[in-house]
This record gives structure tokens, sequence and C-alpha cells, in this order.
């Protein structure tokens, strides 16, 4: 009796409708799947949309309600040849570390046999072994299969398994002919050791193996990365509030009961669990992990906060405008989810050439066993020819064509202070013809300093950075960064929103706000000498200083800009961080187009704009507010020291407080490039010249091996050329205004 599939309590039924399901869907091995899913369930009748992302295999799927049954979705999917069930993150990240723990099995298995089996070989051919009888020879191939047959059966699973459910569906896939050039070259291999002969292929195959199996578990291994940091985003948001009641009790309860009109009692040291406005109180919140800016804003009533955001000093009374769906942050998860499901639409180069290689290959095969037979060769030789076609056409260079050059310019990368997030950003960034720069953490060093530290009389610079030891305001902090002597004051008090305050040498001592300090003439003199720094003031008895503390830009970022710039690229800045912050850094580097402000969503329109007029777009961004944004580009950069969140939806993150790496990233991603396509190009010439030899009987199966491990060698000798890279240089384009807010004001 059949089963009927319920899943109707995963079903998110919308105002409009509409029913939205989140499905785990396993089996998904290439970028092909991804079209091939999302048209399939598409033409399912009611279905809106099906998108589906390739790092954590989560497919939405939107239908009209009521026209469509949920399980009819799993039934489609079960067709196409995949697994599904309801998305539970919990449970992905099971089977995602099991499936990681059992390619990394079969990749110790692989290299394993392989050592082993290269050290029969070294010993059979190798001038340590002379005069070797035929019977010492058939033993060492015996010990070569006996190694060899069962580390592919366990090694190879990934990829046989891959390969099948590709066949039974009615498809192909990059693994179909790698499985069928490794059968075949083990079922040579064995016969040829049966009788005897001299050569046998089992290195050659386990090598393979080895290699395939590595690239296989570094990208495993990199989605798993990107899932979990990406999870971290729950951490920012607080999953209780305190609600007055209408006889002003406060009640604890979780966030998802608030509702718009509620009033909600936020504490010090409290994270803001929903938008609002405030009602009563003051105090000053960090906002820095949802909208980007360093400073803390000081708020009172009618002030707009946001969740995600961090209260410090003061009780606020607030009036929910959104929780839970709706908020701001919650606006910055669906823009994230949505952007790297549009990325994921990407199609690495090798997989559309293999789409037409493969079928090739075995048509090529084919015709050499029939066309052999029909000139009256016997069934013996001409299956001989055959598998000479198809070992000398096994995909080896072709498969590693792309890899082996990611390798070895991700290794220079790591020289240059940059790590990969992304296997195929070298084709994306060759790409780039416009640069955008978040402001805050990215042109600017994460960390705020005193500019002025060498016009204040060292004594007071000194008594004013063991003060701020005891505060843990960020101005304070920076300030204590110039002090030697790291033992805080004894009997500091704070006062909140103003500054911290002692009593030394039987002198009062304050460290603070201007007019906490009394400083208030000596500050406006100050400030107006650098109108965008902070300002925080200290006195001691009578003496009194005034301290000016902003971010300072990295150390070459105007080298940097102005070489990227003469090059041809079309750098920007979108920064959420105030205007009058991002004018004078706009001009010190030489920006004539930037905008100040940004909320995420303006980031992501900017970008729409600017991939709208067929723009390649690097963007560069540290803050929470700028993990969309990364994620929209066209390809991404981040500092090491930016959000969790922001490092896993950037294609790259790099190291230190310098800009080069951004530039050499760029250089290296475009040699690389050039190279990919050069050894893919390699990998078809060979083909071209090695196929017709081997139609026409003058290649053996041995001379097939050895020209497919040529093959794989020239192009991994090519790869190595990357560490020579030259500089990168674009076009300059047109300078159309899609950032309009403020143009070099």
């Amino acid at each position: 009796m059949a089963e009927t599939l319920d899943l109707s309590i995963y079903v998110k039924r919308q105002d409009d409708g509409t029913a939205h399901l989140d499905l785990a869907v396993e089996g998904i091995d290439c970028a092909a799947c991804i079209d091939e899913i999302e048209s399939g369930l598409c033409r399912l009748p009611a279905v809106l949309d099906a998108r589906l992302n390739y790092t954590n295999h989560r497919l939405a799927v939107e239908w009209r309600d009521g026209e469509l049954s949920p399980g009819r979705v799993v039934e489609e999917l079960q067709r196409l040849g995949y697994r599904a069930h309801p998305f539970q993150s919990r449970l992905v990240e099971e089977e995602e570390d099991r499936r990681a723990k059992w390619l990394l099995k079969c990749l110790a298995v692989a290299g394993f046999a392989s050592m082993n089996i290269m050290l029969l070989a070294v010993s059979v051919w190798s001038g340590n072994v002379t005069d070797i009888t035929p019977e010492t020879r058939d033993f060492f191939h015996w010990l070569a299969a006996l190694i060899a047959l069962p580390a592919v059966a366990y090694a190879g699973q990934p990829f046989f398994q891959s390969a099948m459910n590709a066949l039974r569906n009615r498809r192909t896939n990059m693994d179909v002919p790698i499985v069928i050039g490794i059968l075949l070259a083990l079922t040579v291999s064995v016969v040829e050791t049966i009788n005897s002969a001299e050569h046998t292929y089992f290195d050659s195959v386990v090598m393979l193996l080895f290699f395939l199996l590595c690239g296989r578990y570094l990208d495993q291994a990199m989605r798993r990365k990107t899932r979990a940091v990406a999870s971290n985003l729950a951490s920012f948001r607080a999953e209780v509030a305190h609600r007055i009641e209408e006889n002003g009790e406060v009640v604890l309860l979780p966030t998802a009961a608030l509702k718009a009109g509620d009033r909600v009692l936020v504490r010090p040291g409290e994270r803001i669990a929903v938008d609002g406005i405030v009602l009563s109180g003051s105090s000053e919140v960090d906002e820095s992990l949802v909208t980007g800016e360093t400073a803390h804003r000081a708020v009172r009533a009618d002030s707009q906060v946001y969740a995600g955001s961090m209260n410090y000093n003061g009780t606020l009374t607030l009036r929910v405008t959104a929780a839970g769906k709706g908020t701001l942050l919650d606006e910055v998860e669906r823009l994230l989810e949505n952007a790297a499901a549009a990325k994921s639409r990407y199609v690495q180069l090798a997989d559309r050439v293999a789409k037409i290689y493969a079928p090739v290959v075995h048509t090529a095969a084919a015709i050499t066993a029939l066309a052999w037979i029909a000139t009256g060769a016997s069934v013996h030789d001409a299956l001989i020819t055959a598998i000479a076609v198809l070992i000398i056409t096994c995909p080896c260079a072709l498969a590693l064509a792309v890899p082996v050059v990611q390798v070895v310019a991700s290794g220079a990368l790591f020289r240059s202070g940059v790590f990969l997030n992304a296997g195929d950003a070298f084709e994306r960034l060759a790409k780039v013809d416009t640069i955008v720069f978040d402001k805050t953490g990215t042109l600017t060093l994460p960390t705020m300093s005193v500019v002025n530290a060498s016009d204040v009389e060292p004594g007071l610079l000194e008594a004013a950075s063991r003060l701020a030891l005891s505060s843990h305001h960020p101005l304070a902090a920076a300030v204590a960064q110039l002090t030697h002597d790291r033992r805080p004051y004894d009997g500091v008090t704070e006062e909140p929103g103003q500054g911290v305050r002692a009593v030394v040498d039987g002198m009062e001592m304050r460290l603070g706000s201007p007019a906490f300090c009394g400083a208030e003439d000596v500050a406006n003199e100050a400030a107006a000498t650098d109108p965008t720094a902070s300002v925080i003031a200290f006195s001691w008895g009578r003496q009194q200083a005034v301290l000016l503390v902003r971010q300072a830009l990295r150390p070459d970022a105007v080298a940097i800009v102005q070489n990227l710039l003469q090059r041809g690229f079309d750098c920007r800045i979108l920064s959420g961080d105030r205007p009058e912050a991002v004018a004078p850094i706009a001009a010190t580097l030489g920006i004539t187009l930037w905008r100040g402000g940004c909320k995420p969503a303006d980031k992501i329109e900017a970008l729409e704009a600017l991939k709208s007029e067929g723009r390649k777009v690097l963007m560069v961004g540290d803050g929470l507010n700028d993990a969309p944004a990364l994620a929209a580009a066209h390809v991404s950069l981040s500092p090491i020291n930016a959000a969790d969140l922001t490092q896993a939806q950037a294609d790259a993150v790099f190291l230190g407080d310098r800009l080069k790496p951004v530039q050499d990233t760029i250089e290296i991603a475009c040699r690389a490039h050039s190279l990919m396509r050069q050894n893919l190009g390699v990998a078809l010439i060979y083909n071209l010249i090695a196929v017709p030899l081997a139609f026409l009987g003058y290649v053996t199966p041995l001379v097939a091996a050895l020209a497919m491990s040529g093959s794989s060698t020239i192009v991994t000798l090519n790869a190595l050329r990357v560490r020579g890279s030259t500089p990168a240089s674009r076009p300059a384009p047109a300078q159309s205004d899609v950032i309009p807010a403020v143009q070099g004001a």
C-alpha cells in the first residue's frame, strides 16, 4: 500500500496566497545539478519559483497555495534522482559532517595505496632491481593489483555513486567519463597481469583517484566552513525581550511573541531584540554589527533603534515597530540568502566543457571498435584499440586543468596574505572592471587611534591613557593603547554617558566628554583642526588636554587605489558611515564617486545598478551590513578582522593592515584565469592529436596511459607559471553615477 507524504507542517503560507517550503537536497555533486533541479521543479504546475543554494544544498520552493501538494515536490526530486527532506540546520550539519569524514577516509585510502603502488613501480623499473625475471615482474604486478583493486573499490565510491546516479536518470556529469576511464584502465591492467604482460596501469589509476579526491574534499570543507560561519547570524538576535504590560508589570517572553505597538524595556548591556522607537530614556547604542557605523550613537526619545544593536549605558523604553520577521537584521539575512542563491547559479568552465566532451569521447571509442571490426580485425584487437582510445581520452588533463591552477594560484595568494573561500573566484576576479570599497575597517584600519598624541604633554598623555584602562568606551580604548603602565588607577568611577573619574595624588582626574571635563573651549579649538575626528577630553586639577581619535587609512591605501585607478579600474565607495566621515577619505584617495549612510538594501541596489550596466564588480567590505552586498557582487573580498558572517560570504579574505592584497588578488587571478583557459586548450588539442593516432592503432594501452599522464604533467607544469603573475589592467569604463547621493562632495 503506497504511503502519502505529508509535509504540511513545514510549509510556510504567505499573505499573498503563496506557499513556501525549504528542503535539504542530497546527491548534488556539481553546479550542473542546480539548473536541472530548478528547471525540473519549475515545470510542475503552480510552482512559481525554485532556488537552490549550492553552498548548503538548501532548496527554496514557492507555489500557489492549494494547487500543489508539498509531497509532489519531493516526488519530482526523487524522479530526477535526488533525495530531499525538510531543511533543518542541525540535521544538515550532521549529514555534511558524516560525508566529510567519509571523503577524508576515501582520500586516506587512495593516498596510502598510491604511495605503495608507486614504490612497487619504482622497484620494478629503477636500477635497484637489475635483470628482473618475468616471474618477479608478475609478482610485483599482482601485488599492485591486490592493493589497487580494493583501494579503488572503496576510495572511488564518491565518483561511482555520482556517475551511477547520473546514468540512472539519463544524464551525464564530469564523473561519468572519469569512472569509465578508471574502470577500463583497471580492467586492462588485470587482463595484462593475467597474461603476464610487461606493463600495467594500476599506479596511474590510483594516483588519479587521489588527486580527484583532494579536490572533492577541499570543496566539501569549504562549503561546510561557509555554512557553519554563516549560521552565526543567529547569535546577533536576542531571543527574549522584556515586555511592559498595561499595568506596568515587566514580563520576560520570546521575541517571536512580540508584535508592533508593544512596549519593551532594554537595560544597559542588553542586545536590542526589536526594531523600535525610543519612548523614554537616553543611552548610547553600538550599531556597528547592523549599520557599519563605528561610533556609538546617542539615542533619546523619538530615536529609531534596530534589532541586533547593543545598548550600553542607559535604560530605554521602546515601542516595537518590527519584531522577529521584518527587522533590519532579518532584512540582512533575507538579502544574504537571496544573493547567495543567485551567485550559486554560476557554472564552472570545466563543467560546461565536460557536457560536450563526455559524449564525444564515448562516441569516438564506439566508432573505433566498429570500424576495426568492419575492416576485418579481430574482436580482441578492436576492443584493445577502443580501450586505448578511451584511456588516451580519459579526462585527466581536463579534470586537472582548472583545479591544479587553483592550487598553485591559491599558494601564490597565500604568500600575499589572501585566503580563498570560493574555488571559482579566479574566473570571476579576472573579469572585474569596477571595485566598490566599504570605508570603515576596509579602507581604514579597524581600530581607532589618537591622531594628535604628539601634541599632548607626555605626563598628561600617560595619565589619561592609564585612566582610560577603566573605561569600556571605544574612544577610551584607543587612548588606553598609549599607556606604558597597564595597571588601572584605584577608585575609578564611571558616569554613564559622561566618562570616568578618579582622585590621584589628591586631585580629581577626569576622562570623557568635554563638558564632563570642563574643557569645552579647548575641545572646540582642537576639533576645528580636524572636523572628522571624535573628541575625548582629559583634566587633572587645572591641567587639561584634548585628544582627537579617528580611524586612520590603511598605510598603502592611497598608493593602491591610485594604482588601480591608473590601470583603468573604476573605484567607488559605499559606506554605512556618516557622509561627513566618508568625504575626506574619498578626497584623499582620489575617488569621486562615493556614498555614505548606506543600509544593506542601499548597497544591493547600487550593485544591481552597476550590474545592469554590464559591470563586473569586486566588492571589498568588512561589516555585517556588507555581507549581502558581498554575496550579491560579481566577486568579493573581506579583511580577516571582519565579522564572521561577512568573511563567510566573501570569496576571499586578506591579512594585515595593508590594502596591497586586493591588488595582488586581481593580478594573480588574471594570470590564473589565463592559464586555466590555456590548460583547457592543451587538454583539447592533446585529444585532437592523440585520438586519431589511437584510432589508427598506432597507440597501445601502455602508450595511451603514458600520453594520458603526459597531458596531465603538461597542464601541471603550465600551472606553475601563475607564480610569475603580471600586473592586471582594464580599459577605463564609462563613469556613470549609480551612487547618486554624493559625488565628490
